[in-house]
């Protein structure tokens, strides 16, 4: 098993050497031992420990705290501070770059190896959801249809690139806005608009699924039909703590409902104008008309016509031609 890297950035040569030996004994490895704030910010732009271990309190221009600045924008690499006293500016400062742990000197190894390992845990586990909250993130960006998350009284603390589309309104704008400002809804045949269901997803814990087309209109006065799926966002104890929303636009599946239609009524117009001629058809051997479906005897000329889409033309066939000119004058 690989030894975790810890680089020790402290300024007293017999405090540096003490921590050293300490950490060999818990099984940590050393990757360097450096007394200034400068000397760190150029040996991590080498190499990459898995902790940096540093004194608040250095000699130079650049203290702990401001490494530590540096190295949380540029590496992200938990740094813990070593420190005896200090005082309640520089403690202030230290809070703001967000550390990892603090280890009061003197310390026991006991104390030493808990807040380093907890460091490393609370390290990876936020690189984790870092990891986790960039692919949803991505994810969320790559949907076709507008989601937006709000809180369980409908005030917006998320909407995706879509959402942003489709209302007019940029993410920065509509966070904290009441979503029925930046979404207001609208009957789509009284043009009224329609109450917020928040609170009855909200009171009946119900995920609502809103299938009559309305119109959402836009921070620019345009109009998108929609309909919408609502569903509660539950924390950790199963409490509801905000509402998931996606809207998507129904005017493809609209334009398509009406194409469907129109080839469905041209189907049955040419359905209705069809005219068939097939099996059996009774035709007299002596006169040669044909008989209808209604049982009368008709023509064959107009049978044909009646049953066809046939037109017909007059003439004579070259058998009659010859007859006809045969015949004495």
């Amino acid at each position: 098993m690989r030894k975790r890297q810890i680089l020790v950035v402290e300024d007293e040569g017999i405090v540096a050497a003490d921590i050293t030996d300490r950490l060999h004994k818990l099984g940590y490895s050393v990757s360097a031992v450096l007394s200034s704030g400068e000397d760190a910010l150029r040996k991590l732009s080498e190499t990459t420990p898995d902790l940096v271990l540093m004194d608040i309190v250095l000699a130079g221009q650049i203290d702990g705290v401001g490494a530590a600045e540096q190295i949380r924008q540029q590496w992200d690499i938990p740094v813990v501070f070593l420190t005896a006293h200090a005082d309640e500016p520089t403690l202030q400062r230290a809070k703001i770059t967000a550390p990892f742990g603090y280890v009061l000197r003197p310390f026991d190894e006991r104390e030493l190896h808990t807040t380093i390992e907890i460091a490393l845990y609370r390290h990876a586990t936020e690189a984790k959801i870092k990891r986790l909250e960039t692919w949803l993130a991505a994810v969320l960006e790559s949907i076709g249809d507008a989601v937006v998350a709000t809180d369980k009284w409908g005030l917006i603390t998320f909407m995706n690139a879509c959402a942003s589309a489709f209302s007019g309104w940029t993410p920065i704008d509509a966070v904290g806005k009441p979503l029925t400002d930046a979404f207001p809804l609208l009957d789509q045949e009284t043009r009224q608009p329609v109450d917020s269901p928040i609170s009855k997803i909200v009171q009946e814990e119900a995920v609502l699924n809103w299938r009559t087309p309305l119109l959402l209109r836009a921070r620019n006065g345009s109009e998108i039909p929609v309909d919408y799926t609502a569903a509660p966002i539950r924390d950790d104890q199963k409490n509801i703590c905000g509402i998931v929303w996606v809207f998507r636009n129904i005017a493809a599946r609209k334009q398509a409902d009406a194409e469907r239609a129109r080839l469905i009524q041209e189907l049955q117009s040419a359905s209705a104008r069809i005219k068939t001629l097939n099996g059996l058809l009774p035709i007299c051997a002596s006169c040669k008309k044909v008989r209808n479906d209604q049982g009368y005897w008709q023509q064959v000329e107009a049978y044909l016509q009646a049953y066809s889409e046939e037109c017909l033309t007059h003439g004579l066939c070259p058998d009659c031609i010859s007859e006809n000119t045969a015949l004495p004058s």
